[in-house]
């Protein structure tokens, strides 16, 4: 435990450094102070980084403190003894699922938090590609029979503007709301109609009315309007599962993204788990090269775990495999290649 938590900590220190050597004149032009860096910015960044580096943190203790057990003979002495090498995996097992226990709960519970402070930091000081999946013209399902437009959705302000709502009846279109603005009021959770112009349609005709400013409430919020790529990563796991219902009630498009992220964290931690098998199955064997061979088989595990899944990530992102495929098969892959490796270690 000791020594998965310094290479954690020794991993995120070098990770500060060159995140802040690449940021740091994006940080100096647009006047962040070293508190705002330090607080807003990296001290809410820690949490994801743990995430993100605890299966490599792991992996690594777990395949030094093995491979020192083989090196000094004592797996033999413990196969001498009668032990095999399944009985000696399940401390590690015992301590994997702790992790990934943890993992799991900060991943679902502590790092949305950090990382919506952190958004804003990076909005403000940092220099990035727009992570925003709808940007104008903005088709939404409000009802069953009413549609809406919204020309333009600033998510900084929650204001939508030339906004168009239409009112179907059996596919015919009975009624048009054109609106100059609308905003989003959060003490009333309301939405304020600004600017509005109703046109009722009948068999004589149509009728025209017009108002400046009307409250209501509608089945859509500010966030269904200004999704970005990220919007997973800042959410409770009960409010990814409202999140990802607002979206199909919409009628929004582009709903295998969000998808595959959530199934992605629901799955990480069990990396944790895989890796513990692999580091072990591989250690407990003394080779030529002693620990040189098991930190170069380490990194292209590492390398390879982590390119599988972002190679799997686009196919569920484009609709050619089904979401929560496209997030659990390299689990299952890296799963039955650990059983292999541990299968065919000498026990």
């Amino acid at each position: 435990m000791i020594l998965t938590g310094f290479v954690t900590g020794l991993l995120i220190f070098i990770f500060i450094i060159i995140d802040f050597s690449e940021n740091s004149g994006d940080f100096s032009d647009r006047g962040a102070t070293l508190s705002e860096i330090w607080y807003d910015y990296y001290l809410n960044y820690i949490p994801e980084m743990v995430r993100l580096v605890s299966p490599v943190a792991v992996f690594a203790s777990c395949l030094w403190l093995t491979g020192q057990m083989a090196n000094r003979l004592e797996i033999v002495a413990l196969r001498a003894a009668g032990i095999s090498l399944y009985r000696l995996l399940v401390p590690y097992l015992v301590f994997a699922i702790l992790v990934a226990g943890i993992i799991s709960y900060v991943d679902g519970y502590v790092v949305p938090r950090s990382n919506a402070v952190r958004a804003e930091f990076e909005q403000q000081f940092i220099m990035k590609r727009t992570e925003r999946i709808d940007r104008n013209r903005i088709y939404r399902q409000e009802s069953p029979d009413r549609l809406m437009l919204v020309n333009y959705f600033d998510i900084r302000q929650n204001v939508g503007y030339r906004v168009t709502f239409y009112t179907f009846d059996d596919d015919q279109l009975v009624e048009t709301m054109e609106l100059g603005r609308m905003s989003w009021d959060p003490e009333n959770h309301h939405w304020e109609l600004i600017n509005g112009t109703i046109t009722r349609y009948n068999e004589e005709g149509y009728k025209k009315t017009t108002f400046d400013r009307r409250d209501t409430t509608l089945n859509l919020f500010p966030r269904d309007f200004g999704r970005t790529s990220s919007d997973v990563y800042q959410l409770t796991y009960p409010e990814i599962r409202d999140y990802l219902a607002s979206i199909e009630r919409s009628g929004a498009g582009g709903i295998a993204m969000p998808k595959v992220q959530f199934y992605g964290k629901l799955s990480y931690p069990f990396s944790i788990i895989i890796v513990t098998i692999i580091g072990v199955a591989i250690a407990s064997v003394r080779r030529r090269g002693g620990r040189g061979v098991h930190i170069a088989a380490g990194l292209v595990i590492s390398f390879l775990y982590l390119a599988l899944m972002k190679l799997f990530e686009p196919f569920g992102y484009g609709g050619a495999m089904d979401p929560i495929h496209a997030a659990v098969v390299p689990h299952i892959f890296f799963f039955l290649v650990a059983l292999l490796l541990l299968f065919s270690a000498r026990k």
